[in-house]
């Protein structure tokens, strides 16, 4: 969220409702006349997204380690999306929310979270491997075994601001405008 303020402090510019409860610390860049300050959400904006990932990371190791390691990142990946929806259901209600706006907000981010760090990303690095595998099928078996796990590493990177605005998308236009 950034918002910039005027002298006289009022609001120029507003964030999406999605991180409407974000309190957690403040980056702020003062220019000539405004004060713009960013609301960090921890969660989201910070190296600890990358948590939500953890599954991917077992997707790209998927034709090198045991399937039950592969099933305890996912699990990882869920432990970050549930603390994520409590952190922000408490904070919420800590607020002063009703109930129907904490159960909202909370279906809200685990509905997001599970779609853009777990089911969307985890899908797409599977993909990723398994087509590399394909491609390489006649390659010998220390290349068969690697190189897909080192094409699904780097694709991470190249994937996570695309789904993230691809889970926007598609929570504006179905629970979002549901809830309302």
């Amino acid at each position: 969220k950034w918002t910039a303020q005027n002298d006289d402090s009022r609001t120029v510019k507003t964030m999406s409702e999605d991180k409407q409860f974000i309190r957690r610390e403040k980056d702020t860049k003062e220019t000539g006349h405004q004060t713009i300050t960013k609301d960090v959400d921890i969660y989201r904006d910070t190296f600890i997204r990358y948590m939500g990932y953890s599954n991917e990371i077992g997707e790209s190791f998927r034709p090198l380690v045991p399937k039950s390691l592969v099933a305890a990142t996912y699990g990882m990946a869920i432990g970050y999306v549930c603390t994520d929806t409590f952190d922000k259901t408490l904070r919420l209600q800590m607020d002063g929310a009703s109930p129907r706006e904490v159960a909202i907000k909370g279906g809200d981010v685990f509905g997001w979270q599970m779609l853009a760090s777990v089911a969307i990303p985890g899908l797409v690095i599977n993909r990723i491997t398994w087509a590399t595998k394909r491609l390489l099928s006649r390659a010998p078996m220390p290349v068969l075994k690697t190189v897909p796990t080192l094409v699904g590493l780097a694709s991470i990177p190249l994937i996570i601001h695309p789904i993230d605005t691809l889970v926007d998308r598609l929570m504006d236009a179905t629970y979002r405008k549901m809830v309302r």
